[in-house]
């Protein structure tokens, strides 16, 4: 079992003294992130908690009954509930808001769909919730398991097979792909299938399939509407349900005072870098592909969002480009300062911030991220980052 980072903030939460009011946690992430196995790390002190799924078609009807009684008798004692899938239980949030609201409970509830869970969540539970959201393993999670391997040897793993933990947990290349695709075909074609928002799922992996080939560049949705054969809307509205899906991540362009700066357009990560290399087939190894500059970027720049994320620290995040093409990958927005990170796989001489850069924000850190210093920049605290 990997020691998530989350875990401690989450038994903070947990950790009011019996008999107080109700408090719920709900934890979102992707299929296959590690949800329900921390949660029952989270439980392992306390054998009495209640763990329902709603998977489960019985635990579904039980549950979509708003009766305070009907729910006590369902309870009983247990001082925790864990709702495993909630999103699959119509109207949760009310259910949860009546336990927390009227009994001495914990409740934990978690969900690999975020827009459904929280269309449910969200009237219902205003104010009575902590939200935390669990990733893919993150390298300071997984750092331990690579700490008698070389360095490249482990970006080299992460980089083609990604960050879900049970790839860590196979032994050969081979057994990693057979995974990785079968997440895809298991669990992203089956979600898309459900959703009554996707009409054509296979135009949803084809456009999967473009932005695969265009990590870390700009986006222009009509230009993918025009090579989908589909309106702009629907593959706005496209994009917007792999965001929610945990499938994609959308960062905008940063400005603060050039009139030159763009803003509008994005560029999509995806959250998980192996989904990337299954969509368009190919392990690879890094030495032997020409795209390794593109992955690196796209998993360093997830690594960062992690981080932030997993030590509750509120960043925006951004790219930076002028219209004359000066460019930097990564802007980190933190309390309103200011980081940024250019990402060289192979750098060539001395690498430095555009000068437009530097004179607009003279007070920002710049980092060159290289395959040789990546590690120090996700486990030391910000105010150890080169200038």
């Amino acid at each position: 079992m990997f020691a998530r980072t989350i875990k401690q903030a989450i038994l903070d939460q947990l950790g009011q003294a019996p008999g107080q009011p109700g408090a719920a946690v709900i934890i979102y992430g992707p299929r296959q992130a590690g949800k329900t196995t921390l949660v029952r790390d989270l439980l392992v002190d306390t054998p009495d908690a209640l763990a329902l799924t709603g998977d489960d078609l019985y635990i579904q009807s039980l549950l979509a009954k708003h009766e305070l009684e009907h729910l006590r008798r369902i309870v009983g004692n247990a001082p925790i509930v864990f709702i495993d899938e909630a999103q699959r239980i119509d109207n949760i949030g009310l259910t949860i808001k009546l336990l927390v609201d009227h009994l001495p409970i914990k409740v934990i509830a978690s969900g690999s769909a975020s827009f459904e869970l929280a269309d449910r969540l969200a009237e219902p539970l205003t104010g009575r919730e902590r939200t935390f959201h669990l990733h893919p393993m993150s390298w300071q999670e997984l750092s331990p398991k690579y700490r008698l391997t070389a360095p490249q040897t482990a970006l080299d793993d992460m980089l083609r097979f990604g960050m879900y933990p049970r790839v860590h947990m196979l032994g050969s290349d081979r057994e990693r792909e057979e995974y990785v695709y079968d997440y895809l075909n298991q669990y992203l074609y089956r979600d898309l299938l459900e959703f009554d928002q996707v009409k054509k799922p296979k135009k949803v992996v084809d456009l999967l399939i473009l932005l695969a080939h265009q990590i870390g560049r700009e986006v222009a949705v009509s230009e993918l509407a025009g090579s989908l054969g589909m309106s702009q809307r629907t593959v706005e509205s496209y994009l917007d349900i792999l965001e929610k899906m945990f499938v994609l991540v959308n960062i905008r362009g940063f400005s603060r005072n050039l009139r030159k700066e763009v803003t509008k357009t994005s560029r999509y990560f995806f959250c998980d870098i192996g989904l990337r290399n299954a969509l368009i087939r190919n392990f690879t190894p890094l030495a032997l592909r020409g795209d390794v500059g593109e992955l690196f970027e796209n998993w360093f720049v997830m690594e960062r969002i992690k981080r932030a994320d997993n030590a509750r620290q509120p960043t925006g995040f951004y790219f930076w480009r002028t219209y004359d093409q000066k460019e930097i990958d990564l802007i980190e927005d933190r309390d309103g300062r200011l980081s940024a990170f250019e990402c060289k796989w192979s750098p060539n001489g001395r690498v430095k911030a555009p000068v437009d850069w530097t004179t607009a924000y003279p007070d920002a850190k710049f980092t060159v991220v290289t395959r040789d210093n990546w590690q120090e920049l996700l486990l030391v605290s910000d105010e150890k980052v080169a200038l």
